[in-house]
């Protein structure tokens, strides 16, 4: 990425704490971040390391206590939340999909184009009339990303994309992180399956118990890497940081 480019997203000294005086839990500490236009930022750590809390605060659902969200060109942020299936929220997919820009005050004239270009690029289009209810696990979460492409999203949240999901549902999710990636969307990735994704990712962060450990370069973070951190380093059972991946670039 191009490091002279202004930050898209700015996190800075955030800090978010639960509890009484006596009794005070700080869920994180501290964390500052940046996210340029166009970059794919994966966040890794264990349970409990912040990262849904975190991004929770950066997509306006969790205030913090301290610390501050800086948005460049007031972006439109859009999250893809682990339970793909809370979001279905219409009877058809197509619906489902309109849900976000009729709650904008879109007209139905832009609503519908947007949907069906959503649709048409999570792989979706011939299924608009169904029931979403009846999609694959790995549907339901490409559905939820054309919801946040329909809402004109720049910047995309995904937390832990490829939980319950089987061998084709992982590489349905991966096939459009990589589009997203092509169509220079900025992405930030939570999981900690790293070997599934790390070959799409410019950057890597590393959050423990609420504490930024490490982030940058994904080879030279995992390089640092400290055990105790919770966090695997898959290059053990690949190659190099660039054959970490599901998808089959052969």
């Amino acid at each position: 990425m191009n490091a002279g480019v202004p930050p898209i997203l700015s996190v800075r000294n955030l800090s978010v704490r639960f509890g009484g005086p006596e009794n005070i839990l700080t869920a994180l500490d501290q964390v500052s971040l940046d996210l340029r236009e166009g970059e794919f930022l994966l966040a890794a750590g264990s349970n409990g390391s912040g990262k849904t809390l975190l991004m929770r605060c950066i997509a306006g659902l969790l205030k913090a206590q301290e610390g501050e969200i800086l948005l460049r060109g007031s972006p439109r942020v859009g999250i893809v939340f682990q339970d793909a299936e809370a979001q279905i929220l219409g009877e058809t997919v197509e619906e489902d999909a309109a849900f976000g820009p009729k709650n904008l005050g879109l007209s139905r004239e832009e609503t519908e184009r947007r949907v069906e270009a959503a649709l048409e690029a999570v792989g979706l289009g011939e299924k608009r009339k169904g029931s979403p209810r009846r999609l694959s696990g790995g549907e339901k979460r490409r559905l939820a990303v054309a919801g946040v492409l329909a809402m004109g999203c720049d910047i995309i949240i995904m937390d832990e994309p490829f939980a319950n999901l089987d061998w084709p549902g992982v590489v349905q999710v991966l096939e459009i992180l990589r589009s997203l990636k092509q169509a220079e969307k900025s992405l930030i990735v939570l999981t900690h399956e790293l070997e599934k994704v790390l070959a799409l990712a410019d950057r890597l962060l590393i959050l423990h118990r609420g504490l930024v450990r490490d982030n940058g370069n994904p080879a030279a973070v995992l390089d640092r890497l400290d055990p105790a951190w919770g966090v695997r380093d898959p290059r053990r059972n690949y190659h190099s940081v660039g054959d970490c991946s599901w998808l089959d670039e052969s």
